[in-house]
């Protein structure tokens, strides 16, 4: 092969052209995902190394997108993609307009793939809607959590959305089945920790030292045995519910991380948490949105 054969062969750098899905991402996160496969410390390098330019020009990794902006990508070598892929699934839609979606998330389905799993919500929504060009969690819920999870369908109803979550102004409703005749606080006020336990497992525990978290909780029914309990979050920690209600002697059936071991081999029930209903103003429109999702069977089933 001659010298200009192998010219021709070799591989070429990319201009792609920012769109409004990008605006305001930073753009070492913005390679990370387009580069899947490439190590991130390849990514990074060619960053500094100024092979990637914005607009002709050389960026440091925070820099910012904007619309219209021209991104050269130099030709990287990307690993083989795995065989597997994303399943599509058939999940029921609770809101859609061209910036949200809002799900009714099944228990048992991953929100994201890691920790053990392929594929989750995201990545089949995905799969599912190739022609969407940005598709983003707002929000996290348990794998074994059923109920409303936010999708942003747009870079800036996301930059939104994070606000209002941080700043207290998305109103979360949970329905839990727990164990035992509900006799704890109207207000659980007790400061989480995280931490990571010998197994190497993320845990949280209160502790006075831990951040500030706070849940509502009203009796909505009760035997002798179970509760049913309406809980509004406060403040949004990990695993606030579930380490609470454990808190207070009445831990959420089949939690299988704070829970009742042993009530839980005898109901071999899966946890009974359910994000029944959202209220927040529409992050392009202002028009406040009240968004419910009924209470599965199992969780209506139990005496």
């Amino acid at each position: 092969m001659n010298d200009l054969s192998k010219a021709a062969t070799r591989p070429r750098a990319t201009t792609v052209e920012v769109g409004e899905e990008a605006e305001a991402q930073r753009i070492d996160n913005y390679l990370l995902k387009a580069l899947k496969g490439v190590p991130k410390s390849h990514v990074y390098r060619v960053l500094r190394s100024g092979e990637v330019r914005v607009n002709s020009g050389r960026v440091k990794p925070d820099y910012r997108l904007q619309p219209g902006d021209r991104i050269r990508i130099p030709p990287v070598r990307v690993a083989a993609r795995q065989a597997s892929r994303p399943r599509p699934l058939d999940l029921p839609v609770a809101f859609e307009d061209a910036a949200l979606l809002v799900i009714d998330k099944p228990a048992g389905v991953a929100v994201h793939g890691g920790s053990g799993v392929s594929f989750g919500v995201i990545e089949s929504l995905r799969a599912a809607r190739p022609q969407a060009r940005f598709l983003e969690l707002a929000h996290r819920l348990d794998r074994d959590t059923s109920g409303l999870l936010i999708v942003a369908k747009k870079r800036s109803a996301l930059v939104a959305l994070h606000r209002m979550l941080r700043e207290g102004e998305v109103r979360k409703v949970y329905l839990a089945v727990v164990k035992g005749s509900y006799a704890g606080p109207a207000e659980i006020k007790a400061s989480l920790h995280k931490y990571v336990a010998g197994s190497g497992e993320r845990r949280v525990a209160v502790h006075e030292a831990g951040m500030r978290a706070l849940t509502r909780v009203k009796r909505l029914e009760a035997s002798e045995r179970f509760s049913l309990l309406e809980i509004e979050l406060l403040t949004g920690r990990t695993h606030q519910i579930r380490v609470h209600l454990a808190h207070v002697g009445h831990p959420i059936v089949g939690d299988d991380k704070y829970g009742d071991f042993a009530l839980n081999r005898e109901l071999k029930q899966r946890l009974l948490l359910h994000a029944a209903r959202l209220e927040f103003r529409h992050p392009a429109t202002g028009e406040t949105l009240k968004l419910q999702s009924p209470a599965p069977e199992e969780m209506k089933a139990l005496p």
